[in-house]
């Protein structure tokens, strides 16, 4: 049991569980049937798994230099070997399942779903592109769902563009809390070349485009609804320019939670 439960400690278990049930609301706010929804969360949960354990493995030895005891690898609770085979099963049933979503999603997911999140652990974490998977990987989630539900068609732009916001502004978010330990172990990404001031006011701006986005982008009316989450996603905003942590990650997590609800009601 102990085992178990460090290997979900090392998957990064809350963003890929996020993403996970953010992808099954975008599901049904595109009319997606109920089997092919469940298709794509295994999809969708399996390439979190890969990408959280890649990511462990690769940062392993940074994680020891500065004493993460939150990272089983770092602290020898889990061995390199059974996180890499736990990494192959999963990437088995990651391709298999999306596959089974339709060659278009399939292909999209595998490629800027879960090979960007390979491409950021492996290559693009300590560049200024660093950026880049994460905003390729948010902004082609409702193209995947959208292809997985009708393989000939593709979302409007405007809810692409949603996806691309939050996902840059989920980077900046998500590397807030290690900006100091990416700095002792050579870490230099896109976050890490702002002021650390400025990188909080940054992806809040970023958060609210998206939802501005996600209300306006159907040039549809607003509902009373979208303009109560409208509302709310700004009072979230303004929190994360004023916590610490991973608390604003979470609060970026809420409020593409937030966007998809948009999406159903509006």
């Amino acid at each position: 049991m102990s085992i178990a439960l460090a290997l979900v400690r090392a998957a990064h278990p809350l963003p890929g569980l996020a993403v996970t049930v953010l992808t099954a609301l975008l599901a049904a706010s595109m009319g997606v049937s109920a089997q092919t929804t469940m298709v794509l969360v295994v999809a969708v949960l399996s390439g979190q798994l890969v990408v959280g354990w890649t990511n462990d493995v690769r940062d392993r030895e940074r994680d020891r230099r500065v004493g993460r005891r939150d990272k089983p690898l770092a602290t020898g609770e889990l061995s390199v070997g059974l996180v890499r085979s736990a990494i192959g099963v999963s990437a088995v049933a990651c391709v298999v399942a999306s596959l089974l979503c339709g060659p278009g999603a399939g292909l999209l997911h595998l490629t800027l779903g879960v090979g960007a999140g390979l491409a950021y652990n492996f290559s693009l974490k300590s560049t200024g592109l660093s950026w880049l998977p994460y905003t390729l990987a948010f902004g082609s989630l409702p193209a995947v769902v959208s292809l997985s539900r009708d393989p000939s068609a593709l979302p409007p732009l405007w809810m692409i563009a949603v996806g691309a916001l939050l996902g840059f502004a989920a980077h900046l978010l998500n590397a807030m809390p290690d900006l100091a330990d990416d700095a002792t172990t050579g870490v230099r990404g896109f976050p890490h070349r702002l002021a650390p001031t400025t990188v909080p006011t940054v992806a809040a701006l970023t958060l609210v485009a998206a939802s501005v986005v996600a209300v306006f982008g159907s040039r549809t009316p607003p509902t009373a609804g979208q303009w109560i989450l409208l509302s709310a996603v700004l009072v979230l905003a303004v929190a994360v320019t004023r916590t610490t942590g991973k608390r604003p990650f979470y609060a970026a997590i809420v409020i593409a939670g937030i966007n998809v609800v948009m999406l159903l009601i509006g």
